[in-house]
C-alpha cells in the first residue's frame, strides 16, 4: 500500500491524498469509445453567428445546437419544429446536440420556462437567417432572382419549379459565414407546417423501451466507480480516518483533500462497501436551526437589508381593523425520482464532464476553477438525469466525480443514493409572507401591504457552492442563480394602494437552489388564499370577486374557462364547517399570471376532507393555461399536468425536516412524495394563439396549485390552511380551532 500526502494547493496542482488498497500494478491507459469524449475541433459558439447554432451536411440533414437543454420538457421536438418550419425542411431531417459547452453556445441556464421562449426563439431567428441567406447563394450561383425563390423541403426552388437545390448543395458541410438578422422575416402563423401539430418526442421510444442512456448508464474505458463521504453533521470536519478499516476491499482506494473524503473501486459494489465500511472521526456540529425553528429565525435575522420591491398609491388604509394573515412555505426537496449521478475524466490537463445539469455553461467556470484548470480545457457535456425542477444534486455529483477523477488520473463515474440526495441537495428556500388588507366601499380591494422574510440567495446575488470544492476547501466562483423569489408577491387585480417588502435575510437555513417555479409558487399560495379571505369578507364568491377586479382580457379569460371546464357554480363566501365525522366536499380557484409578463393561468380544484382523520383527496383539477405560441400542444400539456401533479405533492405533503445536525427527512418514507393512487382527474385546456409570442410552459401552472387546493379545502371544511404541507394533524388542528 502506497500512501502519499499533498497540501490543497497541490492538489490544485495536480495531487490529494491517495490511499490504496490494489495488487494489480500499473493502471491501463483509457481508451474513449464514444465520439464525444473526443476534444472537437473549434465551433463558431458566438450568439451573434448562424453558425452557433445552425449546420447543415452535405447530404442536406441539418444539425441544431442548443445550449439549452430538454429535462423532460420536451425540447427536443419543439426546438426541431421551430426550425423545420423556417427552414421548410422534414423534422426528420434534423438532429439535435444540447448542453455542451464545447459544441453549443451559451444560452443561458435551462429554467425559468425560458427554453423555448428565449433559447427555441434564437434557434428560430437562426433559421430564418439561415433562409435567406440559402435564398440568397441560391440566387448569385444560378443568376435567379431572389424574390422567385422560397424553401420547400430541404430544397430551394424557383416559382416555376424548374429551379430546384438542395440546401446540402448549396452549404453542405461548410459554414454559413452569417450575421442573425433579427429582422429575417418570420413564417407567419397561417403558413405553419409543423408548429403547433403534435408531433412525437424522438426520445420517447428508446426511453419507453429501456434503451436511453441517461448520465448514470454511461460507461468508458478504464471506469472507476465512486463515492463522496459526507459528514454526520452540516459543518462538521474530517478528523481521521482509519485505512485499516476496508484493507480487505481489493482494489479500493480513499481520496482525501482537506474535509472531502472519496472513495474509488473498479466496481461500484466495493466502492459501495467502501463508502460504508471506511471508519471515520468528524468534530461535531450544532450549527442549523431546525425545521421547527424556521419561522422564528426568520422574523429575528440576521438581515441583510430591507427593501422596497413595489410601491403606489398610499396604504395607510391598511388598519389595525384590516384584514391579516401569515402564509408560510417550508424548506423542501426537490425529491428526484433517481439519485444524481455524473461521470468525469480529469486527466493531463483536461476535463471532459458528463453531468445531468441544466446549466452546463453557467457552472462552466466553476469547474475550472476548482480543478485549476483554463476553462478552454473544460468541457461539460449535458445528459439526461433524473428528474431536474432546479439545481437539486446533479452539479454537486458532478463534482464529486471531478475531483476523484483529477485525483486518480483516471475516469470516475459518482453515483449518489437516496440519502445522499434528499439529505445533502440544496434545497427550495422557506418562506415566511405577512399580508394585510383593506376592502373600500365598493368592497373590492382598496389596499395591500406585503412583508416577505426571504433567504438573499434567492436574490441573484449568491453562488450556491458546491459540495465538493466547498469541503476541500476550494475557492468557488458566484455563479448559479437560485430565482426571483420575491416574484407574484402582489395581487394582479386593480388595487390603487400597494406596498410590497422584502426582508432579505444573511443566510437561509440550508443550502439552497432554484425549485420549480422559486418564490412564485410560496407567494402566489399567500396571495390567492388571502384573495379568497377577502372575498368572503366582501361577501362575494371567489370566481366573481376576481373577475370584477382584473383587466387583462387574457386574464379573464383563463378564469372563466377554467371555471366552465369544473363547472363552477356560484356559492356562499364562506362554508359552513361540517358536522366531525363527516366528508366534506368543496372546490376552490386560484388564478396567475406568471411573473406579471408571462403565461396566464387559471386552476380549479375539488377535493373531499375527511374531517375524521384529517385527510384530503384531491378528486379533480381543472387548468386552463395560455403560454401563447404553442409548439407542440401535447408537450405543454404533458408540462402542465406534470406541474400540477408535482405541486400537489409539495402542497400536501412534502417537509424537508432537519434537527440541529442535519437534515433527518432521507427517504421516503421521512419525505414521501404523491403516489399514483392519489392522482386526481385532470382537465386541461390550452388555449393557444399562434399569432403571440410563446411564454413558456415548464413552470407557471404549479404556482397556481396550492391557494386552489387551500381554498377549495376552505370551501369543504369551512378551515384556512396557511402553512405548507397540508398534512391530516394541521387539517385536524384547524377544524378544533373552527
Amino acid at each position: 500500500m502506497k500512501v502519499s500526502t499533498l497540501a490543497r494547493r497541490d492538489f490544485l496542482k495536480g495531487g490529494a491524498l491517495l490511499v490504496g488498497f490494489s495488487f494489480s500494478g500499473a493502471l491501463p491507459a483509457l481508451a474513449l469509445a464514444a465520439d464525444a469524449a473526443q476534444r472537437p475541433p473549434q465551433r463558431v459558439l458566438d450568439l451573434d453567428e448562424v453558425d452557433a447554432f445552425i449546420a447543415v451536411r452535405a447530404d442536406g440533414t441539418v444539425i441544431i445546437y442548443s445550449g439549452k437543454v430538454d429535462l423532460g420538457t420536451g425540447h427536443r421536438i419543439a426546438m426541431r419544429q421551430m426550425v423545420a418550419e423556417e427552414l421548410s425542411c422534414p423534422v426528420a431531417r434534423i438532429d439535435m446536440i444540447e448542453g455542451d459547452t464545447a459544441l453549443t453556445p451559451n444560452q443561458g441556464p435551462t429554467a425559468g420556462s425560458s427554453g423555448v421562449m428565449r433559447g427555441g426563439v434564437q434557434l428560430r431567428q437562426a433559421a430564418a437567417t439561415a433562409c435567406l441567406a440559402l435564398i440568397e447563394r441560391a440566387a448569385e450561383r444560378y443568376a435567379h432572382p431572389a424574390a422567385d425563390l422560397k424553401l420547400e423541403d430541404a430544397y430551394v426552388v424557383s416559382s416555376d419549379g424548374k429551379l430546384r437545390v438542395g440546401m446540402g448543395e448549396l452549404v453542405g458541410g461548410r459554414p454559413f459565414g452569417v450575421k442573425m438578422n433579427p429582422k429575417a422575416p418570420l413564417k407567419q402563423a397561417a403558413h405553419y407546417a409543423v408548429v403547433g401539430k403534435d408531433l412525437p418526442r424522438p426520445d420517447l421510444p428508446d426511453k419507453i423501451t429501456g434503451r436511453h442512456v441517461f448520465v448514470h448508464d454511461l460507461m468508458l474505458d478504464g471506469m472507476l466507480h465512486g463515492r463522496a463521504l459526507r459528514p454526520p453533521a452540516v459543518g462538521a470536519s474530517l478528523l481521521s480516518m482509519d485505512l485499516a478499516s476496508i484493507a480487505h476491499l481489493r482494489g479500493a482506494r480513499v481520496v482525501r483533500i482537506k474535509n472531502f473524503l472519496g472513495v474509488v473501486a473498479a466496481d461500484e459494489w466495493t466502492a459501495v462497501r467502501a463508502a460504508a465500511e471506511l471508519k471515520t472521526t468528524w468534530s461535531d456540529a450544532g450549527t442549523l436551526v431546525g425545521h421547527d425553528g424556521v419561522r422564528a429565525w426568520a422574523r429575528g435575522g440576521p438581515f441583510l437589508r430591507d427593501e422596497t420591491l413595489k410601491s403606489r398609491g398610499d396604504t395607510s388604509a391598511v388598519g389595525a381593523t384590516a384584514l391579516r394573515a401569515t402564509y408560510y412555505w417550508p424548506v423542501q426537496s426537490h425529491a428526484s425520482m433517481g439519485p444524481s449521478c455524473a461521470v468525469a475524466d480529469v486527466r493531463a490537463g483536461q476535463a471532459t464532464i458528463w453531468t445531468a445539469s441544466q446549466a452546463t455553461h453557467r457552472y462552466w467556470p466553476a469547474y475550472a476553477a476548482m480543478l485549476g484548470l483554463p476553462v478552454e480545457n473544460v468541457r461539460l457535456i449535458y445528459l439526461d438525469g433524473s428528474g431536474c425542477y432546479g439545481m437539486n444534486g446533479h452539479d454537486d455529483a458532478a463534482a464529486d466525480a471531478a475531483l476523484l477523477s483529477k485525483a486518480v488520473a483516471r475516469p470516475v463515474r459518482v453515483q449518489w443514493t437516496r440519502e445522499d440526495e434528499l439529505g445533502w441537495d440544496p434545497k427550495g428556500p422557506p418562506q415566511l409572507i405577512d399580508l394585510r388588507a383593506a376592502l373600500g366601499e365598493d368592497r373590492n380591494i382598496a389596499a395591500w401591504e406585503a412583508e416577505m422574510w426571504v433567504p438573499i440567495a434567492t436574490a441573484n446575488l449568491a453562488h450556491v457552492p458546491l459540495l465538493a470544492p466547498g469541503e476541500a476547501g476550494i475557492a468557488q466562483p458566484a455563479g448559479q442563480s437560485v430565482g426571483l423569489i420575491a416574484q407574484n408577491a402582489d395581487p394582479p387585480y386593480r388595487c390603487a394602494n400597494l406596498k410590497v417588502t422584502a426582508h432579505w435575510l444573511a443566510q437561509a437555513p440550508l443550502r439552497p437552489s432554484n425549485i420549480r417555479a422559486p418564490g412564485k409558487v410560496a407567494n402566489n399560495f399567500a396571495v390567492e388564499s388571502f384573495v379568497d379571505e377577502l372575498a368572503a369578507a366582501a361577501g362575494a364568491d371567489p370566481l366573481e370577486f376576481r373577475l370584477r377586479q382584473l383587466a387583462d382580457p387574457r386574464g379573464i379569460e383563463v378564469l372563466q374557462r377554467c371555471a366552465r371546464r369544473m363547472g363552477w357554480q356560484a356559492r356562499p363566501a364562506r362554508a359552513p364547517a361540517p358536522a366531525r365525522g363527516a366528508r366534506a366536499r368543496g372546490t376552490g380557484i386560484a388564478y396567475l399570471h406568471y411573473k406579471h409578463n408571462e403565461t396566464y393561468v387559471a386552476i380549479a380544484m375539488q377535493v373531499e376532507v375527511d374531517t375524521q382523520n384529517g385527510r384530503i383527496r384531491v378528486e379533480r383539477v381543472a387548468c386552463a393555461h395560455d403560454c401563447g405560441l404553442m409548439i407542440n400542444p401535447d408537450a405543454v400539456r404533458n408540462q402542465v399536468e406534470g406541474n400540477i401533479l408535482q405541486t400537489l405533492s409539495r402542497t400536501l405533503i412534502e417537509e424537508t425536516r432537519f434537527d440541529r445536525r442535519r437534515v433527518t427527512s432521507v427517504d421516503w418514507q421521512t419525505y414521501p412524495i404523491l403516489r399514483y393512487s392519489e392522482v386526481p382527474e385532470l382537465l386541461i385546456d390550452l388555449i393557444d394563439r399562434p399569432d403571440q409570442p410563446p411564454l413558456g410552459a415548464g413552470e407557471a401552472a404549479c404556482a397556481a396549485v396550492p391557494a386552489a387546493l387551500a381554498n377549495a379545502v376552505a370551501d369543504a371544511a369551512g378551515i384556512r390552511l396557511r402553512e405548507v404541507p397540508f398534512t391530516p394533524e394541521r387539517v385536524l388542528a384547524a377544524l378544533r380551532a373552527a
